[in-house]
């Protein structure tokens, strides 16, 4: 048993989790670089926008191909994984099809809906934005089961470097909320092309080298239909919850209410981005290969969910403890109160960093029922705790204090119950 925990630290694991950071990380940096530059050039307004634009793409995208991506990792043959993502595919076309036909007919009722006047002339481009975003989900999905994470890391560098890099170029002359939105929903499109055509120039395995005929597409719909059934609407439903704020914001308090969250959320995402999703998509494969040898899940997750909280502990706590102050000096004097925000969301976020090894398991243990249930729960709470904030308090950090603190407290269940869950299933296939 304790050969078996060892493997979560051996060399390979470590191997990859630090290249998937350092190549995070070296995106981060110049994020972190440009970003006082790009806030002093746009402003909050303009900010909050790209921020609505954002929550939009955020809820959508991850959807794109009814989360049939997250299966690629799954199958024993890379036959059968080529399948996954042709299926990805063919649904994405259908979506975005469907997608830019209600537009055409009812984009003014959805914007008159939604309060969304100030974005309508982009919201044409959600449809792209949706082929974008599943060509990026089933080639990141495809690396993380080749394990080729050297690829992952370099690109996400390089898109961070033209995706910011424009933003501060265009923004000198420029500096509208168009450019912002523009880029944005240029950026999954501009990363899948990279992750593509490095793939394509290495000496790695990439789906086009493979030539046996896979499993047919409806049959690898079928084995794999836990996923649109449960983890499509989870996926959709936890995008919905995730970006809430940026549109209640909008809609209670103005754009700029909108801005100084989408700032707090960005800042706060750098430790989840550059620890929490490496650690993350190494760590899927990982389990998913334990739960086929028959290895103790519970002691990966807590393992794992303990080296996150010991590694988030000081960049959340600092912010919690600093946030104000350092909003001010480093963004201007004008994001004061998006310090404010994320002193608060940095409680939130902390538990959502360190809950990422039970949300990957989550389907290794067939549980994606029970998270999807979860997360219908979570937007609930959530959304009635930014209601009394607006309602009772008229105060938009009193509105993302009850968020956050609800979210923090529904991460720790989440883990908790996930515990239970990874219990009864290692007893499970021991016979007990």
């Amino acid at each position: 048993m304790k050969f078996n925990i060892k493997k979560l630290t051996s060399k390979s694991f470590v191997r990859n989790v630090i290249i998937m950071t350092t190549g995070t990380a070296a995106a981060q940096a110049v994020s972190l670089a440009l970003s006082p530059i790009i806030t002093r050039l746009y402003g909050p307004e303009a900010y909050g926008l790209m921020g609505v634009f954002m929550a939009i793409i955020q809820i959508i995208a991850p959807i794109a191909a009814l989360s049939y991506p997250i299966a690629i990792v799954l199958p024993k043959s890379d036959k059968d994984a080529k399948g996954l993502i042709r299926l990805s595919l063919y649904i994405s076309v259908v979506i975005a099809t469907i997608v830019a036909i209600i537009l055409m007919f009812f984009s003014q009722k959805i914007v008159q809906l939604f309060q969304l006047e100030d974005i309508e002339p982009f919201l044409y481009l959600i449809p792209i934005v949706i082929l974008f975003a599943s060509s990026l989900q089933v080639t990141e999905q495809w690396l993380i089961r080749t394990k080729q994470f050297a690829i992952t890391a370099k690109v996400s560098f390089l898109q961070a470097l033209l995706l910011q890099g424009s933003k501060v170029g265009i923004g000198f002359f420029h500096p509208i909320a168009a450019v912002l939105i523009v880029l944005t929903a240029l950026g999954n499109g501009s990363k899948a092309f990279l992750l593509n055509l490095f793939l394509r120039r290495s000496n790695y395995k990439s789906p086009s080298t493979i030539n046996e005929e896979s499993k047919s597409v409806s049959y690898l719909a079928k084995v794999h239909r836990d996923f649109p059934l449960y983890r499509a609407p989870q996926v959709f439903i936890n995008g919905i919850s995730q970006n809430l704020p940026i549109l209640l914001l909008t809609i209670f308090f103005g754009p700029a209410s909108a801005g100084f969250y989408t700032i707090g959320r960005t800042v706060l995402g750098m430790p989840t981005q550059l620890i929490g999703k490496s650690v993350g998509d190494v760590f899927y494969p990982r389990i998913t290969e334990a739960g086929n040898k028959g290895e103790n899940l519970t002691r990966l997750i807590i393992k794992a969910t303990l080296a996150l909280g010991a590694i988030g502990i000081i960049p959340f706590g600092t912010i919690v403890i600093f946030g104000p102050w350092l909003f001010s000096v480093v963004f201007g004097a004008d994001w004061l109160t998006a310090g404010e925000f994320a002193r608060w969301m940095a409680l939130w976020v902390f538990f959502m960093f360190i809950n990422q090894p039970s949300v990957k398991s989550l389907p290794v243990m067939m549980a994606q029922a029970f998270h999807l249930k979860y997360s219908i729960f979570t937007i609930i709470i959530r959304t009635g705790a930014l209601i009394v904030g607006y309602y009772l308090f008229s105060s938009d950090v009193i509105a993302i204090a009850f968020f956050s603190i609800s979210a923090a407290i529904l991460n720790i269940g989440l883990i908790l119950i996930t515990l239970q869950i990874s219990k009864n299933f290692d007893m499970q296939r021991r016979g007990i």
